[in-house]
């Protein structure tokens, strides 16, 4: 039986850019993707080429799960001259205007080089769409994608080991804290009996109340569930890793429940030494979430 192929692990981090020309016409695109707790799209597109924002928005939704993307296309003219139209409605208007000013003595007659000079009426013929075609709007965003995976991958191929580390951490912080001496039977009867004494001095328990009040202080002092749920938990983030693919938001659910055993540990602890256990262990759940809150 052939073997699934693991998927790469993606950041949400990375920028990648591409350009090109089309019959003097150059362009130019640029996708920035950062953190986020969906996938939200962001198109920025020269007048003309806005009717392709369904189609580049359905690629990249298609390439990618989480993150806020931005991505920007840009036009610039080479050598092509620029061409430019009158816009004969706002130039008529701009006649009447002037034409009731003069006459009524206001102002001079117009002039024609004075009437082209005035805002919108030479307009450039916008007509790009028509000199930058859907297919390479395509392929350039196709490319982009493509481009912007790898980066992501890289990223993501940097942030797993170091996961890994601190999950190891985790496991050699656990150990230490379940082999010290605090955590034996016998450290633990004699503390439950010290506190029995003391709840009993000068009063007396029903053997039943007694019973319950010696079952709560043990389980106060005995951490042995949060110890084997932090093992399952630091289990369970292995094999995410190793399944591969978008998920960055099981490991930050695993991560916040790594940070609870690990803050009743704390609480629970009646010793110092295994309080400092504690709060080292807390530290690199802490720096565990950082990291994973960047992958996909």
């Amino acid at each position: 039986m052939a073997q699934r192929e693991t998927a790469p692990i993606q950041s949400m981090t990375g920028f990648a850019s591409r350009e090109g020309e089309q019959d003097g016409i150059g362009w130019q695109m640029d996708v920035r993707s950062v953190n986020g707790r969906s996938l939200d799209v962001r198109i920025r597109l020269p007048a003309g080429l806005d009717r392709h924002e369904p189609e580049i928005r359905r690629m990249i939704g298609g390439a990618f799960r989480r993150g806020n993307i931005a991505m920007t296309l840009t036009l610039r003219r080479g050598e092509a001259p620029a061409r430019y139209i009158v816009n004969q409605e706002q130039l008529a208007a701009y006649v009447d205007a002037i034409q009731s000013l003069a006459a009524s003595g206001s102002v001079a007659a117009p002039r024609a080089d004075g009437l082209l000079a005035l805002k919108g009426v030479i307009e450039a013929t916008g007509d790009e769409e028509t000199l930058l075609s859907g297919a390479v709007v395509v392929e350039g965003v196709a490319g982009l994608i493509a481009d912007l995976t790898t980066e992501r991958q890289a990223e993501g191929g940097r942030i797993v080991p170091m996961i890994l580390g601190q999950l190891e951490d985790m496991d050699r912080i656990r150990g230490y804290i379940d082999e010290h001496p605090e955590r034996s039977v016998e450290t633990i009867k004699a503390r439950v009996d010290r506190q029995i004494a003391a709840l009993l001095s000068g009063q007396s328990l029903s053997e039943e109340r007694l019973h319950q009040e010696a079952a709560l202080i043990a389980t106060r002092a005995d951490v042995r569930e949060e110890l084997d749920r932090l093992s399952a938990h630091i289990a369970a983030a292995r094999e995410l890793l190793a399944e591969g693919g978008p998920v960055g938001r099981r490991l930050d659910f695993l991560a916040q429940e790594l940070n609870r055993e690990t803050n009743t540990i704390c609480a629970k602890s009646p010793h110092h030494a295994v309080t400092a256990m504690g709060l080292e262990l807390k530290a690199v759940v802490e720096q565990m979430r950082e990291q994973v809150q960047n992958l996909e």
